[in-house]
């Protein structure tokens, strides 16, 4: 009743003018819905895009995963190969210290003059070699160099020096891998790298000799069973009237047909090193056996100086498009021409890509 009343009393002017301020409201309202209708296309169409970029980066993660786990198991593999390695090498290192230690047994004492009756017989030749007097107390080596060989590499020996060097001074060569009409899809780059190495130059051992352990050597071979003989000889040396006593271990050393022990208590080695000799009975029948004293060494100073290999040259950068044989055959047959700078290949190893070897590098006897 009340607006009706205000109507009323309003005059035509007026009402006219309510109504245009209503129609004005009015469309700022259908501008506004007009607007918020945009908005909402606009946050839709977002929302599509996040979505389809989210797809994407779930796609992408999807493959990054893929790629890791195809890299973990590939770092996997060189791990398990680079334990194998040191499992090896540890190994290489025990068999070395075990050589090392025979050859101070061998070699040298304490006292030369006194120990020379028991030390193991050895049979030797003049060859027509003299040495002066002074070099007598040297120690010759024979290097046996390891040396790691990554994937897509290659060791190629030459048989003259001046082929390896003139193969390095050119540093990079292009080898053709097959003689098709478009060449050069069918060629790669090598690199040509100097072998460094580190050669033992100078050792000091320091010598001790041990109180309880003998060395025993020329058994007899009898064709038995290494822990046969072993529990023989334990059992005979442990005996107070062979001159022995309690035994506490044994030990076999490779190949070398000698077998040292050890022994609970102080001075049953020293009896037995003075008797030089003794009568070792074993299938019914008695063998003359020498016992030794056992020499045990530190290394106490190792210098070592770089050297580079004359004949054998570096080949890295090779790509995996060819099979092992026939890469192999490829380098080689590229390499020994002579109008490539190449001469007479006398050996070559190749390693493909995602795989790993160690080359072993002895002394040159040419």
């Amino acid at each position: 009743m009340e607006v009706e009343n205000s109507l009323l009393e309003m005059t035509p002017e007026q009402v006219q003018q309510e109504i245009k301020l209503c129609k004005e409201l009015c469309s700022a309202l259908e501008q506004d819905c007009v607007e918020l209708q945009k908005a909402k296309e606009a946050v839709e169409q977002r929302t599509r895009e996040l979505w389809k970029e989210g797809e994407s980066l779930h796609k992408h993660l999807d493959q990054k995963m893929s790629l890791n786990r195809v890299h973990m198991a590939s770092c996997q593999k060189s791990i398990c190969l680079a334990k194998e390695e040191r499992s090896r090498l540890r190994q290489e290192k025990q068999m070395l210290e075990k050589s090392l230690e025979e050859v101070k047994r061998k070699g040298l004492t304490e006292d030369p003059a006194m120990l020379l009756p028991s030390l193991p017989e050895r049979k030797m030749v003049f060859k027509g070699q003299v040495t002066d007097k002074e070099d007598t107390n040297t120690l010759m080596l024979t290097p046996l160099i390891h040396y790691p060989l990554p994937g897509g590499s290659a060791l190629i020996t030459f048989e003259k020096p001046e082929v390896a060097q003139r193969i390095v001074e050119l540093q990079e060569h292009v080898v053709e891998l097959s003689h098709g009409e478009e060449l050069d899809k069918c060629r790669v780059r090598v690199r040509a790298e100097p072998v460094e190495l580190l050669l033992p130059n100078a050792l000091e051992i320091r010598l001790s000799r041990s109180s309880r352990r003998i060395l025993v050597s020329g058994l007899p071979s009898l064709s038995l069973p290494e822990e046969m003989l072993l529990d023989k000889l334990e059992l005979f040396f442990s005996k107070t009237k062979n001159g022995g006593g309690e035994v506490e271990s044994r030990e076999f050393l490779g190949d070398s047909g000698q077998v040292v022990l050890s022994f609970a208590q102080e001075g049953v080695a020293e009896q037995l090193i003075a008797q030089g000799c003794i009568q070792f009975p074993i299938r019914k029948a008695k063998y003359e056996i020498k016992i030794s004293p056992y020499l045990s060494g530190d290394i106490t100073s190792l210098q070592l100086r770089p050297s580079r290999c004359a004949r054998t040259v570096l080949l890295s950068g090779i790509p995996d498009v060819l099979d092992d044989e026939v890469m192999r055959d490829t380098l080689e047959i590229h390499f020994q021409k002579g109008s490539r700078g190449g001469g007479e290949v006398e050996a070559l190893s190749y390693v493909p890509e995602g795989r790993q070897a160690v080359a072993v590098f002895r002394e040159d006897a040419g």
